[in-house]
């Protein structure tokens, strides 16, 4: 008999041997992004006849799978991307964590996996920041949080896992890009595609990050940032690109940004800009944008800056496109001034510089 069992309590598991504070201030000099780790993690578990248990803080191992654990052979498996900001008075800020706690559940059932309750997701987010939170850098960077959940169970039929393995782990981080504020390019994928209708597209599943390695491989090899891809039905269609949403500003002040609709993923960060950017008086239309459209506007003046976003890199400004007959620059190639502006005022909020009067951040007790 399948359970769902309410939120479990987090016990609380202190490493014996933490990284000295020397080693872990010099680490977070130069965290790079995704290289360096906290001490500890989360660790739940679920079973089919028990749910949601044995929920704790622990100290960071590698885990131990089964070959046949049922993640290696049939990749149910979902992720959250989100981060811990330190504010300039101490404080411990969250941004949005109930919205990655849905979009986690949302995934989850996609996959056929049991959700995780939200408040069992924030306590176990929470917990971990607070016993890890000398690892929170200050200034510009931030504690990227990562939690996952994978089938464990030691099964090879194919059905969905009657066990699974909730975690969170922790890493510092600096820029996600080289550049900082420059400008990023990309490449205009044709031949692989992301998602398709009806497919996995909206779930925040390594599968489909899987699928985008190849294409962003050949992005890499052209010279580019990152590669953008377009529908799977007519390869015509503006997406997203491998792990971030795009935003395209016009010279009449309004913004175009391709619509959900089950191959994208709903970010966080786009839901965030498209409030932020209404309240500065712009329209901003979720519509489908082809790519056709977009060298028409950036030839023609009428597109003047387009941008990505993402919990990792925030906003990036795109400057250089790519595609197999050519290439063109969106306005002069450089990150432009509402990319520079919302970008601000996303991080002034995420960070508690300014009053936030959306109730998006979530203060961590000490």
């Amino acid at each position: 008999m399948t359970v769902t069992s309410a939120s479990p309590e987090i016990k609380i598991e202190l490493h014996k041997s933490p990284v000295p504070d020397a080693d872990r201030v010099q680490a977070l000099e130069t965290p790079g992004f995704g290289k360096v780790f906290t001490d500890h993690m989360v660790l739940a578990r679920w079973t089919a006849d028990k749910g949601w248990h044995d929920a704790k803080v622990t100290p960071r191992r590698p885990l131990e799978l089964d070959p046949a654990s049922a993640v290696l052979h049939y990749a149910q498996e979902i992720f959250e991307g989100m981060k811990a900001y330190k504010a300039d008075d101490g404080r411990i800020l969250l941004f949005r964590p109930e919205e990655n706690a849905r979009r986690f559940a949302q995934s989850a059932t996609r996959m056929a996996m049991p959700p995780v309750p939200e408040e069992l997701f924030l306590k176990a987010v929470e917990a971990l920041v607070r016993v890890d939170k000398a690892w929170i850098p200050s200034g510009d960077a931030s504690l990227y949080l990562r939690p996952f959940m994978f089938a464990n169970e030691a099964f090879l039929g194919v059905r969905p896992a009657q066990e699974y393995v909730f975690c969170v782990i922790a890493s510092p981080v600096g820029a996600y890009f080289k550049g900082g504020a420059k400008a990023v390019s990309l490449w205009v994928e044709t031949e692989y595609t992301r998602a398709a209708n009806g497919g996995t597209g909206a779930a925040k599943c390594g599968g489909n990050y899987a699928a985008s390695l190849v294409a962003q491989a050949e992005a890499s090899k052209r010279g580019c940032d990152q590669v953008v891809f377009l529908d799977a039905a007519e390869h015509r269609w503006v997406e997203e690109l491998g792990g971030m949403n795009v935003f395209f500003v016009m010279n009449d002040g309004s913004m175009v940004t391709p619509p959900l609709g089950g191959t994208i993923l709903p970010g966080i960060t786009r839901a965030s800009v498209i409030v932020l950017a209404e309240e500065r008086g712009l329209r901003v239309e979720q519509r489908p944008y082809s790519f056709a459209e977009w060298q028409e506007d950036a030839a023609s003046g009428r597109l003047v800056e387009a941008f990505a976003c993402g919990t990792a890199a925030v906003l990036a400004g795109i400057g250089l496109v790519r595609h197999a007959g050519g290439e063109f620059l969106v306005g002069d190639g450089q990150t432009g001034k509402l990319t520079s502006e919302l970008r601000q005022q996303l991080v002034s909020l995420q960070k508690g510089v300014t009053n936030d009067e959306h109730g998006w951040t979530r203060l961590i007790p000490a």
